[in-house]
């Protein structure tokens, strides 16, 4: 069993790519509907482009989504209202004005000269009172808005149901006219006193019933038909080259739904998911096989492969459950938001093939299809042109802009070749267009989600860690202030060697100033940080000054550890001297101990060598910056044969073996850093005469 288990090891980690593609292609399949398809595709105003249809059995012409709704606007408008009579509440009504008449009564009058008849205005007022009562005060609500006074409302009371209008109630307004009308003949003391408390009394006693209101108009909603004609079995529904019109885009899409509702209650639903994983499968094998054969380095990362695959199954989970809840509001989803984090994490090739599959997956559950993909693939284009090079946070802001103006017109020419008139284009998808595009600002918190759960980096944090403000940069510079000098000097150049070859300029960049971090804790026992004629090498012995000079490596890694740099940051610390000695060192103490054994060991930097070619560009651009300090002549031919000189010998001492680099590329590199150093040093090129 051992045997076996040794015999197969080296299949392992494409077992384990294997797993991660089936568990995407198995969960996919999980959120998908299945629910069986439709088998033609058509669209309002193109051509039939299959054969005649025939009706396969009978079924309904139903309405559509927009006459259903006027219809169910007409019932509303139409439906009866209901109210109850509240006798009770007149009756409490009536005993609190009695009371309130009468206790108020002897302190408005105490001081009057002629004090009315207290029992004659108290019967007047009771008399319009009950007179108003009687009649009814409705309960004004917002559904008899659109209703006149003619409209007929019904009215419970006890156990009997009448039949009224509007008009014979009166409202809190009407009721206080009608005081005020009969008021009139009393002099203004009484009138003011009988109309305060009158007022006072009004309350509604015909209160809206909305319970059994929506009862009724649920009811009248059951019982409305939801199609407009049949179809018989056999009949001809359409012909292959018609023109699909508004009557006939109706009828095959209520035999699309018709047919899906029957097959889904035929077929075992195990068939149509077999038939979805098998889809996802050749999906998945295809995005395997890009990636394979065009981006190597991400397929042997199991970490990136994990990433890719998460933002196709996020973005599906959420299509299939706006598609199960409401698909009206599809095109709310932002599928951009795949292009953008594929891009930043990686480049703008990959970023097109991952949106590429994943519109190809969500456009075969979403209505209409073709659409769907059609809209999203330019959008998804403009966003990956809008994201060619980060340099700023605007630009989320500005591709959403894009991304919105590029929905817009690519939907509006479909609309227009599709229906042939603009007065039917709707607000809606505009509005859900700005939704998908004010979504996309999201993506920006999601990278540094993603960056800490799969422990990537990218140009964005790369730029952040760039800024010469950075609380450790600030330490380098006021410490080790020609450290840092000579670490911007190999940034620069770093950078455009990097750029010339093919590579990440950002992260190289980033790479170079953190690069000699290690030195702030010593500054002084580094040549650029000494003051003339200040050596602290000179009272130590070799062995001594390289233990400390190599020193500085270890502690830049546990310094970067410290304040939490990413490890693609730290690998620049640990691999810019690879396994070479400390040479000056090293011929010192030989020098000074001929003939003696050397252990080379105590004098050389513990590497690891350099892996990509990031790294080997730095080592090249911190050795020659350095040694280029010492040219007492800094001329063309100088530098030249410097830079010559030491990238041969890094070579010849396999620094580069592991770092993916050709010698087209150390060729173009060394161009690129000798100009860069005539440039430091203010040297023109001489051209041939």
């Amino acid at each position: 069993m051992k045997n076996i288990f040794t015999k197969y090891s080296q299949y392992y980690p494409l077992i384990g790519k294997l797993f991660l593609f089936l568990t995407a292609a198995v969960l996919m399949t999980i959120f998908l509907p299945g629910e069986a398809r439709f088998k033609y595709d058509f669209q309002k105003g193109k051509p039939w482009l299959y054969d005649d249809l025939i009706a396969p059995f009978n079924f309904s012409i139903l309405k559509s989504a927009d006459e259903l709704q006027i219809e169910k606007e007409a019932i509303k408008q139409n439906a009866p209202l209901y109210f109850v009579e509240d006798k009770y509440m007149d009756s409490v009504n009536r005993l609190r004005f009695i009371n309130g008449f009468n206790n108020s009564w002897s302190n408005d009058f105490a001081d009057s000269v002629i004090v009315p008849d207290r029992f004659a205005s108290l019967s007047y007022a009771l008399n319009l009172l009950d007179s108003v009562f009687v009649k009814g005060i409705i309960e004004i609500r917002p559904e008899l808005k659109n209703r006149n006074d003619q409209s007929a409302v019904y009215v419970v009371c006890g156990n009997q149901l009448k039949e009224s209008t509007i008009d014979q109630f009166f409202s809190i307004q009407k009721a206080d006219l009608y005081f005020r009308k009969h008021l009139e003949k009393f002099n203004p003391g009484l009138y003011n006193f009988m109309l305060s408390h009158l007022q006072n009394a009004l309350m509604h006693n015909i209160m809206f019933d909305e319970p059994l209101t929506r009862k009724e108009l649920q009811q009248r909603y059951d019982n409305m038909s939801l199609s407009v004609g049949m179809v018989q079995v056999g009949e001809r529904i359409i012909s292959k080259g018609e023109l699909i019109t508004n009557d006939k885009y109706r009828t095959l899409s209520s035999l699309k739904q018709e047919y899906e509702n029957k097959v889904g209650g035929i077929l075992s639903t195990n068939l149509v998911y077999l038939g979805q994983i098998l889809l996802l499968l050749i999906a998945m094998t295809v995005l395997a096989l890009y990636l394979y054969f065009f981006r190597r380095d991400i397929f042997e990362a199991n970490i990136k492969l994990s990433l890719i695959l998460t933002i196709i199954v996020a973005l599906v989970f959420v299509s299939s459950l706006v598609v199960k809840t409401d698909a009206t509001y599809i095109y709310l989803l932002p599928l951009c938001m795949a292009p953008i984090l594929i891009h930043i994490f990686f480049d703008s090739r990959l970023a097109f093939f991952v949106h590429f599959i994943l519109v190809f997956i969500v456009g075969f559950i979403v209505p209409n299809g073709f659409e769907f993909v059609f809209v999203q693939m330019f959008a998804g284009i403009v966003t990956i042109f809008s994201f060619v090079s980060l340099r700023r946070r605007a630009q989320f802001f500005i591709t959403s802009l894009y991304v919105f103006g590029t929905y817009s017109i690519v939907y509006t020419a479909l609309f227009l070749i599709r229906n042939g008139n603009i007065t039917d284009l709707l607000p809606l998808p505009y509005a859900l267009f700005a939704g998908a595009s004010f979504l996309i600002l999201f993506t920006y918190p999601l990278i540094f989600l993603f960056e800490k759960v799969f422990g990537l980096i990218t140009d964005i944090t790369l730029l952040e860690l760039s800024d010469t403000n950075n609380k450790l940069l600030r330490e380098l510079s006021a410490k080790a202030p020609g450290t840092f000098q000579h670490s911007s000097q190999v940034a620069n150049m770093a950078e455009e060697a990097i750029r010339a070859i093919g590579g990440n300029p950002l992260l190289v960049r980033a790479g170079a100033l953190y690069h000699d971090i290690g030195k702030i804790d010593m500054p002084l026992y580094f040549v650029e940080n000494q003051i003339a004629g200040l050596n602290p090498h000179d009272d130590l012995s070799p062995e001594e000054s390289a233990e400390i000079i190599i020193s500085h490596v270890i502690r830049g890694v546990e310094k970067a550890k410290k304040h939490k740099l990413p490890e693609q940051i730290i690998d620049f610390i640990r691999t810019h001297h690879g396994t070479r000695k400390t040479d000056y060192f090293y011929f010192q103490y030989r020098t000074e101990n001929p003939g003696e054994t050397i252990n080379e060991e105590n004098f050389k930097y513990h590497g690891p060598v350099p892996f990509s070619k990031e790294t080997a560009v730095l080592m090249m651009a911190d050795s020659v910056e350095a040694a280029s300090r010492s040219l007492k002549s800094p001329n063309e031919e100088n530098i030249d044969e410097l830079v010559e000189k030491i990238i041969q010998k890094q070579s010849m001492e396999n620094q580069f073996d592991n770092a993916g680099i050709t010698l087209k590329d150390i060729s173009v590199a060394k161009k690129i850093l000798k100009h860069k150093l005539m440039n430091i040093y203010h040297l023109r090129i001489e051209y041939p005469s």
